[in-house]
């Protein structure tokens, strides 16, 4: 690459996105490094970072065209639409979250366009790459979120309160699925002062719910139910599994006033935890938010940004719960993607350089062809 290699930074265009890919933190970071950056105006507004920040910072401000102009590396929340990237250099990097299952036609278009198109959300899970793991940062953000919302509208204090005029006593809170977003939710919930109950398919994560002062809800009587796949994700239960569960949650739901679900398989269908016989069950006035709404939701009925009334128990669920944080969701996102381009940076090419370990985990496109094995007949 001819001079310093140009990183562009656009303003995302997808439907209720308030996150931006860098931050000034991250603008004088990659510059420290040789880079120049280029971000285009208003970028950063729905995120509370001003143009004047990014230009202080050692940024070019400009309209999309002339930021795209020559760029080597485009870096995105999501994955920006093809046809917006002409101007950039060929073979350019497309560093973002992808969606690959969920937006293949755009994958394809990357092919097509000769970008080679590097999907975030890939990342494997192993220690040297926690830093640059934008599931887990962005799923922090979520589980917090949906408790808070739980509480929002749910009709009751949280906590136990004693008064002259009487007690309150406190909310039961019962998260289902204790990935990140479930231990930052049961730990959300427990600071809130609610009474919190957890459960998973990986018994693995007794010790965790226990270590944040929840109380561990588990079938404990049929074998075989580890539940974690390759690369730390939960993998489906067994079928005597799910009835068991089912068993078993049917009749702990019953007493909880707040539940939060947060399972979700990769590139696959979230799997159904709670029916509307289940939903039935509960006290009205309950509250249950739904963080896998988007993949087609843990919960019977739930609807993507939209509070729903089923046997006097609401449901919601937000489509993307880390846009509602802009300014906290934005600085551990780009810090993700700093970490990354970083860990991997070779000063005497002035670029950075990929190893076959993550570079085949996360590259979907390269010299026009679609490369990752994943996606590859699919």
């Amino acid at each position: 690459m001819a001079g310093a290699l140009r990183i562009a930074v656009l303003k995302e265009r997808a439907k209720g996105e308030t996150r931006v890919a860098a931050t000034p933190e991250t603008v004088k970071k990659f510059a420290a490094l040789g880079a120049s950056v280029a971000v285009e105006e208003g970028a950063g507004a729905s995120a509370s970072i001003s143009d004047g920040e990014f230009s202080a910072a050692g940024a070019d401000i400009a309209p999309a065209a002339s930021v795209l102009q020559g760029a080597d590396i485009v870096l995105g929340v999501q994955g920006p639409d093809p046809a917006v990237l002409q101007g950039a250099n060929p073979g350019a990097w497309i560093v973002a979250g992808l969606d690959p299952y969920g937006q293949r036609g755009r994958v394809d278009a990357y092919a097509a366009a000769g970008v080679e198109a590097l999907a975030m959300e890939f990342m494997p899970r192993i220690t040297r790459a926690q830093s640059m793991d934008i599931l887990s940062s962005q799923s922090n953000l979520a589980g917090y979120k949906a408790v808070i919302e739980a509480a929002n509208i749910y009709g009751r204090a949280f906590p136990m309160m004693m008064t002259a005029a009487g007690t309150v006593s406190a909310a039961k809170a019962f998260v289902m699925g204790v990935g990140v977003a479930g231990l930052q939710a049961i730990a959300t919930a427990r600071r809130l002062g609610a009474q919190v109950s957890a459960t998973d398919v990986r018994s693995a994560t007794k010790e965790q719910i226990q270590s944040l002062g929840a109380k561990p809800i588990f079938v404990e009587s049929v074998a075989g139910i580890e539940g974690e796949g390759a690369g730390g994700y939960a993998t489906e239960m067994s079928e005597e599994y799910q009835k068991a569960q089912a068993e078993l949650v049917s009749a702990h739901i019953a007493k909880q006033d707040i539940v939060i679900t947060t399972a979700l398989i990769p590139g696959r269908a979230a799997p159904r935890l709670i029916t509307d016989a289940q939903i039935a069950t509960m006290k009205p006035g309950s509250v249950i938010f739904d963080l896998a709404v988007v993949q087609g939701g843990n919960v019977e009925g739930s609807v993507a940004d939209q509070i729903v009334e089923r046997h006097g128990v609401k449901i919601l669920g937000y489509s993307n719960p880390p846009a509602r944080l802009p300014a906290d969701a934005s600085a551990l996102f780009a810090r993700n993607l700093y970490n990354f381009l970083s860990a991997f940076w070779d000063k005497e090419a002035g670029k950075p350089v990929l190893d076959e370990e993550i570079g085949n985990a996360i590259r979907l496109t390269q010299g026009g062809k679609i490369v990752h094995e994943r996606l590859l007949g699919a």
